[in-house]
């Protein structure tokens, strides 16, 4: 057993390394120089900590811009999710309607669909409505989201609901009912949703670069992507980029990592 514990270990220990590499030396060449970061075989620490390269990679591309069009984006969608999300989980396990059983499965059967599906009758649907190039085209598409609908399902049906009744009883409507008391107990799995829904925006590439086309629309990602072509060999200046842009999703991470893992561990998805 002790043997099966040490071995268990060193593999943990062995794939944490494999996956912080990658992160880690990242962070190690955006302090290099040119040659450092070009250098074969490669260099793994710098000689010298090159912190000019980041004042040169923000000077050279308007990252500020593409940082504030990502956290405006990011909020709209996060708070549009969370609000459909509440409504919708709410009408699938308290409301009884006709037709019940068959939209939740209709709506299981679309989790199924590849997403790279849908991305083109958005666009399509964007573009008959004149959004394209404008924040109304990265926010819409992304305001509700079938996933987070069973997330927070699973999460409430695992809660004692009596006290709808007894709100009812009281004259209560049922917004009133999901205001004051749905959504308090229902903190941990909305916050981790927040979170989960936040990064997502964060990264989005895809569909921005879909329906945007000026500079001043980029999120960070697009941004990166073009500042990584229009910079062309400067690995350096490429890497400082990189890590600036995930720096603001670790540091999310890490300060409500506890409230994250509570509110999976309580929703009642597993894997």
């Amino acid at each position: 057993m002790k043997k099966l514990n040490l071995f268990t270990r060193i593999s943990m220990v062995i794939l944490a390394i494999i996956t912080l590499f990658p992160f880690i030396y990242m962070i190690l060449s955006s302090l290099m120089t040119f040659q450092e970061a070009t250098s074969i075989p490669p260099t793994l620490i710098p000689e010298k900590l090159n912190f000019s390269n980041y004042k040169e990679a923000m000077e050279a591309a308007p990252f500020a811009r593409y940082f504030l069009n990502t956290i405006f984006t990011s909020l709209a969608t996060t708070t549009g999710t969370l609000i459909t999300t509440v409504l919708a989980a709410f009408a699938v396990v308290k409301l009884k309607f006709k037709g019940k059983n068959i939209v939740l499965l209709f709506m299981a059967a679309l989790l199924m669909v590849p997403y790279e599906i849908t991305v083109f009758t958005n666009y399509q649907t964007i573009a008959k409505l004149g959004l394209l190039d404008t924040y109304w085209a990265l926010i819409i598409p992304h305001m509700a989201s079938i996933f987070y609908i069973f997330y927070l399902k699973g999460y409430l049906e695992s809660m004692n609901l009596s006290y709808y009744n007894a709100a009812k009883v009281d004259g209560a409507s049922d917004l009133e009912f999901i205001i004051r008391i749905l959504v308090p107990m229902s903190k941990p799995a909305l916050f981790t949703m927040g979170i989960l829904s936040f990064i997502s925006g964060w990264n989005s590439f895809l569909w921005p670069i879909l329906v945007t086309n000026s500079r001043n629309m980029r999120l960070i990602s697009n941004g990166l992507s073009a500042f990584s072509s229009e910079s062309g060999t400067a690995v350096q200046l490429q890497m400082a980029a990189s890590t600036i842009t995930i720096i603001p999703i670790f540091i999310l991470y890490f300060i409500f990592r506890n409230q994250i893992m509570r509110g999976v561990s309580r929703s009642g998805l597993k894997g």
